[in-house]
């Protein structure tokens, strides 16, 4: 049998579908019955960026040198000045370099196991469908799509062709993250009573670029408001009920530029939501009865950290989340396991932000469900 057919098979329980509550942040991945043995030593799956923007790379080729259950042996870009650098850097050969009217090739290759979205997210469902059907593992980045129907989509293509599906949550894989996601169960200063969740970054007008356009999945929300929800819904393990309002206050043409939103979540608490692409905010605080814990900031890609009213920190350092998350990724592959971050909770992030983008527009509060 074909090395492609045999990884491919391991992920025949497994389709990213997992019976595990989605917004569980488990520090490794639980086995599903029937499960493969673990991976065997020295081997490692073979993946293919889709996508040579900055992400790619500067966090994801770079983090791939660190891994130890996979590398990097393959590239998809439109880009054909960018080919030779990357193969002379990272030792690619002609055979594993594709374009994206060629991509569905890739079924035919072996040596690629896995296939990372990391194209603008108006591409997501585009890329990661074509990459199912090409029969691989894929990898999507967050957010997952553009609305929900992609989301389901990328879903269903994954299930029907019987491959693994995980969206790029990094800091979900980021040690200080866990311990905190694991408080809303500990209770160290008893129940929670308010949620602060904002991430931005200071910028400018994003112009024209992909950034700038609201189809490709540019503006705030998209961009940076992804990992608000994301957090709050996995540190406090509610589910989210409504959003009660929500407001772009800064536009530029088509985009938000900074979007605030109160989110009711299932015991009834509220969480504040704040993201910018034109101001610096960092951070995840969850107030409650006898004391308090904060993670600030609590996105970046290095030097995520929390501190509690105690005194207790938590600032356990890594070399690199992604290299972290992608182990993690390749290890539920192998061995047949939950993801941390399967295609559900992408969809349900997707939905949450659909409705913000409605309640601004209409002013009225948005029931999920």
């Amino acid at each position: 049998m074909k090395r492609r057919k045999i990884i491919k098979g391991l992920g025949i329980i497994g389709t990213g579908i997992v019976s595990a509550p989605l917004l569980a942040c488990n520090t490794k991945s639980s086995p599903q019955e029937n499960s493969s043995a673990a991976p065997s030593e020295g081997r490692k799956l073979g993946v293919a960026l889709v996508g040579l923007g900055g992400y790619s790379r500067g966090q994801l080729a770079p983090a791939l040198q660190k891994t130890q259950h996979c590398e990097l042996r393959g590239i998809v870009t439109g880009s054909p000045e960018k080919i030779p650098d990357w193969q002379e850097k990272y030792s690619i050969p002609d055979g594993n370099v594709y374009n994206y009217e060629n991509m569905h090739t890739i079924a035919d290759n072996d040596d690629i196991d896995v296939i990372y979205i990391v194209v603008p997210t108006g591409l997501h469902a585009k890329y990661a469908i074509a990459a199912a059907n090409a029969g691989k593992h894929v990898w999507c980045e967050k957010p997952m799509a553009m609305n929900v129907a992609e989301c389901q989509s990328i879903i269903d293509a994954c299930a029907k062709n019987k491959v693994r599906l995980s969206i790029g949550y990094r800091v979900l894989h980021e040690p200080n993250t866990q311990v905190f996601n694991g408080y809303h169960q500990t209770k160290p200063f008893g129940e929670m009573q308010s949620v602060i969740s904002e991430a931005g970054y200071g910028g400018s007008d994003p112009g024209d670029g992909w950034r700038g356009q609201k189809a490709m999945g540019g503006g705030a929300m998209y961009d940076m408001g992804v990992y608000t929800v994301n957090g709050l819904l996995g540190a406090t393990h509610l589910d989210p009920v409504a959003i009660l309002k929500a407001e772009h206050s800064r536009m530029a043409k088509e985009v938000d530029l900074t979007t605030s939103y109160t989110l009711e979540l299932s015991n009834g608490l509220l969480a504040q939501g704040k993201t910018s692409v034109v101001e610096s905010i960092n951070r995840l605080r969850i107030d409650c009865s006898d004391g308090w814990y904060e993670m600030s900031p609590m996105q970046s890609y290095t030097g995520v950290q929390g501190e509690r009213s105690d005194g207790i920190k938590l600032n356990k350092q890594i070399d690199s989340q992604q290299a972290i998350q992608m182990d993690d990724d390749a290890l539920a592959i192998m061995n047949n396991s939950d993801v941390i971050a399967p295609g559900e909770m992408g969809l349900r992030d997707i939905r949450v932000i659909d409705a913000i983008f409605q309640s601004a527009a209409t002013g009225q509060r948005v029931n999920l469900g």
